[in-house]
């Protein structure tokens, strides 16, 4: 049963969030909160730390965190499975019938639309991250807005972002920030 239920809900996911891995974050949000034995909030912004900064998508890297730490080896393939078929089918009539159908005005306007779209969801997920980033799990409302703030994360987040914009650090390697930024988690959180 724990298969069918880890299939139904990657695949959803894989099905319903156009725009790549961090489009699947609202609908990872929604999961951690449906079913909470399988990955909390907070372990969520850990698989989404992790999985920037580890090689391949965001999404396949959650489902095949989540499917292990469920169901194991199986759960992982199933997951993972469920995560891209959605894709694969897609794809597969996309692209039968695109070339025919370039230039259609109805066409145009889907993905016109669904550009729109995807930048909504890129655009929660993201509100997701930093809400998870500087809150934690205890902001629930706006007037929690100064008070539930970790103010250690919101400087350390202010000054990665002024760094990444600084010309001359502007080329380094991401990876030089994540180590900067695991650096200051140590000494700050000893």
């Amino acid at each position: 049963m724990i298969y069918l239920l880890l299939f139904w809900e990657f695949f959803k996911t894989g099905l319903l969030s156009v725009g790549g891995g961090l489009a699947t974050l609202p609908f990872l949000t929604e999961m951690s909160v449906k079913h909470p034995e399988w990955f909390s909030l907070e372990q969520l912004a850990n698989m989404v730390a992790v999985g920037e900064s580890t090689p391949g998508p965001i999404g396949i890297n959650t489902a095949t965190y989540v499917g292990f730490t469920t169901a194991g080896i199986g759960g992982a393939l199933t997951a993972t499975l469920a995560l891209v078929l959605p894709s694969f089918v897609i794809i597969y009539f996309i692209s039968k019938g695109l070339n025919k159908y370039r230039e259609n005005k109805f066409v145009k306007r889907v993905f016109y639309a669904l550009r729109a779209a995807v930048i909504g969801l890129i655009a929660a997920a993201g509100f997701s991250v930093v809400k998870m980033a500087l809150y934690g799990e205890s902001f629930s409302s706006f007037s929690q807005l100064f008070t539930a703030l970790d103010w250690r994360a919101a400087i350390l987040f202010a000054v990665i972002l002024a760094a990444t914009q600084i010309k001359k650090l502007k080329n380094l390697h991401p990876l030089v920030f994540i180590g900067a930024g695991a650096a200051a988690g140590i000494f700050l959180l000893g």
